[in-house]
């Protein structure tokens, strides 16, 4: 069985959109860290567009604020309003900001507990990154052994020649000796990316800022959304809980799901599924976790501004809190 996942760089178009909603959403935590944040960004050749729900005491310049991220040279338009009263409600005495599902896992493939596939990709982006700031894809299929069969590098303003030398010298610094298929620029070298050639939308790289396509994806998007949305806490939460059992289990993979009814605190489903030689099921709520809200918020610190660091590579695997 061949698996394959991606990574985008932070000057890809959706990336930028999740920066720019996840800058407000911290602007408004570094005044107030109760802030009610729930903000969607559109960008693309000069115009962004911000929309959302903000409720909060502090006082932030949206646009100034986006183009901390951007650059001066794009027309901005806003249309921000304060959260639903009848959403509001139900937050207020502790309860979900709506219903959903939500995914953690953790795996023993690497030092980083994501997937192998999406350990590689996601390496090597950040190695090409490292000397282009640019618009940017990295792919990587490997094979049921592990072995990598195929490498796909699409990098704005970087030749497939220099490309070529900067594969191979990220492959001698992991370790990979051959791959058997290499597609660099495939369609040919370009230079115009970002928000010049495409149109980019927060909240579209969830397989990217997840555990890639082979782990199902629960709850939405995670950019712009302040803690007491569960899709956001409740997937850290449940990433930190399939981290623990790992190292507790000495597993091969572990898959946690936590469920939650709007406006309820204590989530209507919290279960781990443990892979070792066999499947083993954990009733999450009976080994002394936290998984209300505001649980989550006090024990993984999520009312502090720390997110324009995740929107950049994503969720997991980065050394977050959650992901030790």
């Amino acid at each position: 069985m061949l698996k394959t996942a991606e990574a985008v760089t932070p000057q890809h178009p959706d990336k930028l959109c999740d920066q720019i909603s996840d800058a407000i959403l911290d602007a408004c935590l570094e005044q107030d860290p109760d802030s009610r944040v729930a903000v969607e960004t559109m960008g693309g050749h000069n115009i962004i567009t911000i929309t959302g729900e903000i409720t909060t005491t502090a006082k932030v310049d949206i646009a100034r604020t986006a183009r901390k991220i951007v650059g001066d040279k794009y027309g901005i338009q806003i249309n921000v309003v304060r959260q639903s009263r009848e959403i509001a409600q139900g937050v207020d005495r502790g309860g979900a900001g709506d219903q959903g599902i939500m995914v953690g896992y953790a795996c023993n493939e690497n030092n980083f507990f994501i997937p192998q596939e999406l350990y590689l990709a996601k390496s090597l982006c950040r190695f090409i990154y490292k000397h282009h700031r640019q618009d940017g894809k990295t792919q990587i299929t490997i094979a049921e052994n592990g072995l990598v069969e195929t490498l796909v590098a699409s990098f704005c303003r970087v030749g497939q020649v220099e490309l070529r030398g900067l594969v191979f010298s990220w492959m001698k610094s992991v370790g990979i000796k051959k791959i058997n298929n290499i597609y660099l620029n495939p369609a040919g070298d370009w230079t115009s990316g970002g928000f010049s050639a495409d149109t980019g939308v927060s909240g579209r790289k969830l397989a990217c800022d997840n555990y890639g396509p082979q782990i199902p994806i629960g709850g939405g998007s995670f950019s712009g959304k302040d803690a007491t949305k569960v899709d956001r806490s409740g997937a850290y939460m449940a990433r930190k809980i399939a981290v623990d059992l790992l190292k507790d289990y000495q597993a091969k993979e572990v898959l946690v799901k936590l469920a939650y009814s709007i406006g309820l605190a204590e989530p209507v489903m919290a279960q781990a599924i443990i892979t070792q030689n066999n499947n083993e099921i954990i009733d999450l709520k009976v080994i002394g976790y936290d998984l209300s809200p505001r649980g989550i918020i006090n024990f993984l610190k999520l009312n502090e501004p720390q997110y324009l660091k995740v929107a950049q590579w994503g969720s997991f695997g980065n050394n977050f809190k959650w992901d030790k």
